[in-house]
Formats: structure tokens, C-alpha cells, sequence
């Protein structure tokens, strides 16, 4: 167990309280240090609001001097990125479109609504390339945002202010953004533990531009800090007219039981045809094996379902959201947009109405696939991401030609497309100390499988990531 609070999990924090080791404001403090220490290095937070979050743990305080927490996460630090709508914080989109006094910002979005219910301390706002639109996170509103294993790599995207500030000690868990792996993604990148539920297990307001592909996750250091994460914001909300009723799943509860006898496959590219580096590749398929030394009956399956070009499908729904985006903004602000944005925006416009039906037709097609998959296997194995953390400043990696490799995270839209659940953990680290992680995925309301699976995984192989290059001490350390 850590001693310096800054690096212990949600759950160990909170086990602090209870015992009386540790308070919420001494917490708080020591976080809020840790971000004025290191985040000029890092650059995971938009917005810092200590003094709402020193007012926040000490409320926290008290409750806990009475024994009675509002739950296990009362008091524990919490990021939020910066597309979830948050009171009293401007919720620009990580855009220099949006000016920050155009709404009063006086309400939360449903996540941040739990929290606070659940007593959670909020940090503030963790960076965002603009609108979510890229798998890394910088634009020309917030710069570049840096990944603490080694700040010349990307810590991905686009929630890569959220993975970042929490591996890099800056608050043990955050809610983060995926509509294509943007939760995944900065947790294979940054070594964190991050899960995309079933569509509609968190609910969402307003309604995000990318429709049923965007979902709001947790992201966290360890497999029981997502599951107590995921527990507090897996709730409906009146306002999210797709958010699917309170099922009374306690995920912590449904942690314990591992894989024995699961029917789970494996598949190294997911039929894809992209070429995954070496190292991850070698890394993930020793992972997936391991899963028969947990009881678990593993088969390799190169394409899970075939007939469908998800790639094709899922830039046709993404790329005419960003078109419309740019549709509804007024022409003489379009200077303002990242240069990248921009160019995506021009693609989707070229789409006619009859191509967006069709993906349409063919991701319901692609859904009752994988859902007849899992009807045979009970997890479906792949790497989170095909490569490893790359350069900052670039929107994909090089491939051996020295041209972007636009097919560098063919394993995680897939999922979000079928609105099935998927998690990312750490499996291993490369021989230059970044993190590789390992995709767990299941069929449609198996979040505590998926949940479950990964804690086993985790348990019986823990990962011993490198020390942080930024990690100088906190003035409360």
C-alpha cells in the first residue's frame, strides 16, 4: 500500500477515512499540490478549482468524524474532462469557439451529479483535444497535454487529460469520454484501468454530438476503483431519454468469482488487417493465454465476424457529426477550429444521406453479430491499441513507410458501434517503460463479467509500471 496519498487508490483513500489515518482536506490538499507541483510539466487540467474542492472535503470531513459517509468515494479527489458539463465551470469543448461566458454553467451533467451526491471531491477539469474529435490530446485552445511515463509520448485521447492526471498522481479516478476509445485509448497509453459500459448504463446529458456511439466512463488505477467508480455514476437520469433502468448491480460486489470455465476468445487484429507492433502484440497474446492458467478455455479467432468494414462504418457516423458541427458554427469562426478538425469536417461533408443510412443499417447488422458471438464466447481478447505511445504533437503514428497509420486503433470503435461493454487494462509495459494494455470485451449488459474478468486477470498478474519521471515530491508527501 502507498503512503503518500497521492498515489493510493480511491478505495485505499477511503479506507484512510474510515480508520481515521487520513482526512479528505489533508487528501485534498496533497492532490491540489501535486497538480501546482507537476502539471506545468504535464498539462492534464484545463481547469483547477481548489477552492471548490477544499470546501467540498471539508463537508467530506465531517461526515466522516460521524460515521456517515455518503458513500466509499466521499471525499476521494476526482477529475472530470472537460466535455462533461460540470456547475460552475465553462464547458468550451476544449475549443476557442465556445467563449467561456456564453452560458451561466449552472448545472451538471448526470455523472458529476452522482458524484457530488456520492460526496466526492471535484478537482476540475482535465484537457480535451477540441470537441473529443482525435485519439490525442492537444489543440490550439489548450496545447499539448504530455504522458507522464515519458512526456515526448502522447498520453492518447481524447480523454488524455484524465489518464494523464491520474497516472501522473494529480487524483485517483476521473470521468472520462469514449465514442471511439477515447477512455480506452489514454488507459493502454498511460497504464490505468478504463471501461466503455453497455450505452445508456451512464447516463448522459446534453446529448453528445456523436448520438449512441459516446458514452462517459470511468477511469482509475485499479480494476476496484472502476468498479466503485462505475457504481456511483451507473444510475439513470430523467434527462437522458436512452438511459437504461437501475438493474441494483452492485459491480464491487460482482468482482469476486474470476473466469473459471469461461469460453473466451481471443483475437490478435480482430480481422482488421492492421499490423500491430511487436511489442504489444507479443505482450496482449501472452496476457490472453494466461487466461487458461484462471480456468478459462481460450481460442484465437482472427475475425470474430466478417462482411463488415467497421472502419468504413464508423468514420462515416464520425466524420458527418464533425460536418454538422461545423454546419451549425458560424463560417467566419471556422479559423479558430484545429486545423485537423477542420479537414475531418470537409471529409464528412462529401457523404451523401444514402451513406449514412447504409452504416446505419450495417452497425445494426454488425451489433446482431457480435451479439451472436457472445451467445458462443463469453470475453472476447484484443489489444487496447495496435501501437505504442507515440511522438506528441502527431494525430497517428508512422507506419514503416513513414506515413500516418490512420489503422492504429482499430480495436476499440468496433465496440462502440455494438454499445457492448469493453475494458482496458495494464498487461504489461515495452522494453522503453510505456504501458501496453489488454481489451476485454463481452456482450450487451455484462458489465460486471467484463468487470470481473479483469480483476482476475489483474490480480494473478500485476503489472510493476516504472517510477514516474515527473513524479518530484509533493509539498504534503
Amino acid at each position: 500500500m502507498a503512503t503518500n496519498p497521492t498515489q493510493m487508490t480511491a478505495l485505499e483513500l477511503s479506507g484512510h477515512y474510515e480508520r481515521r489515518k487520513l482526512s479528505p482536506v489533508e487528501v485534498a490538499q496533497a492532490v491540489i499540490d501535486r497538480i501546482d507541483d507537476i502539471d506545468g510539466q504535464i498539462n492534464a487540467y484545463a481547469v483547477v478549482d481548489a477552492e471548490g474542492a477544499m470546501e467540498a472535503a471539508k463537508k467530506s470531513e465531517k461526515r466522516w468524524k460521524k460515521n456517515k459517509p455518503l458513500s466509499p468515494l466521499d471525499g476521494v479527489p476526482i477529475s472530470i474532462k472537460e466535455l462533461v458539463h460540470t456547475k460552475g465551470m465553462p464547458t468550451v469543448m476544449g475549443s476557442q469557439v465556445i467563449p467561456p461566458d456564453s452560458q451561466p454553467w449552472d448545472y451538471d451533467a448526470p455523472p458529476v451529479a452522482r458524484l457530488r451526491e456520492a460526496g466526492a471531491v471535484i478537482l476540475g477539469k482535465t484537457t480535451s483535444p477540441e470537441f473529443g474529435f482525435k485519439g490525442v490530446t492537444d489543440s490550439p485552445l489548450r496545447g499539448i497535454t504530455r504522458n507522464p511515463w515519458n512526456p515526448d509520448k502522447t498520453p492518447g485521447g481524447s480523454s488524455g487529460g484524465s489518464g494523464a492526471a491520474i497516472a501522473a498522481g494529480m487524483g485517483p479516478l476521473s470521468v472520462g469520454t469514449d465514442g471511439g476509445g477515447s477512455v480506452r485509448i489514454p488507459s493502454s497509453f498511460c497504464g490505468l484501468v478504463g471501461m466503455k459500459a453497455t450505452f445508456g448504463k451512464v447516463a448522459a446529458y446534453p446529448p453528445s454530438m456523436h448520438g449512441t456511439m459516446a458514452n462517459a466512463g470511468p477511469m482509475a488505477r485499479t480494476v476496484e476503483d472502476c468498479a466503485a467508480l462505475l457504481n456511483v455514476i451507473a444510475k439513470p437520469d430523467a434527462r437522458d431519454w436512452y438511459a437504461l433502468p437501475d438493474d441494483g448491480t452492485d459491480y464491487e460486489k460482482h468482482l469476486r468469482g474470476g473466469v473459471r470455465k469461461l469460453r473466451i476468445a481471443y483475437s490478435p487484429a480482430l480481422g482488421s488487417g492492421a499490423t500491430v507492433d511487436p511489442e504489444v502484440a507479443k505482450t496482449v497474446a501472452k496476457a490472453a493465454w494466461r487466461f487458461e492458467d484462471l480456468g478459462a478455455k481460450v481460442e484465437q479467432v482472427d475475425a470474430p465476424v466478417s462482411g463488415f468494414d467497421a472502419g468504413t462504418m464508423f468514420l462515416t457516423h464520425w466524420l458527418t457529426s464533425v460536418a454538422h458541427l461545423l454546419k451549425i458554427t458560424p463560417k467566419e469562426i471556422h479559423k479558430l477550429f484545429d486545423p485537423g478538425l477542420l479537414q475531418a469536417g470537409e471529409m464528412g461533408a462529401k457523404y451523401s444521406t444514402d451513406d449514412l443510412v447504409v452504416a446505419q443499417q450495417q452497425r445494426r447488422m454488425l451489433g446482431h453479430q457480435y451479439e451472436m458471438f457472445f451467445e458462443k464466447y463469453d470475453l472476447l481478447l484484443t489489444p487496447t491499441v495496435s501501437v505504442l505511445p507515440f511522438d506528441v504533437g502527431m494525430n497517428a503514428p508512422l507506419d514503416a513507410n513513414g506515413q500516418p497509420n490512420n489503422l492504429w486503433t482499430p480495436f476499440t470503435y468496433v465496440f462502440n458501434l455494438t454499445r457492448q461493454p469493453a475494458i482496458s487494462i495494464p498487461c504489461g509495459v515495452s522494453k522503453g517503460g510505456l504501458p501496453i494494455g489488454l481489451q476485454i470485451v463481452s456482450g450487451l449488459y455484462r458489465d460486471a463479467q467484463v468487470l470481473r474478468a479483469a480483476r482476475a486477470y489483474a490480480h494473478a498478474n500485476p503489472v510493476r509500471l516504472p517510477h514516474l519521471p515527473v513524479a518530484k515530491a509533493s509539498r504534503s508527501a
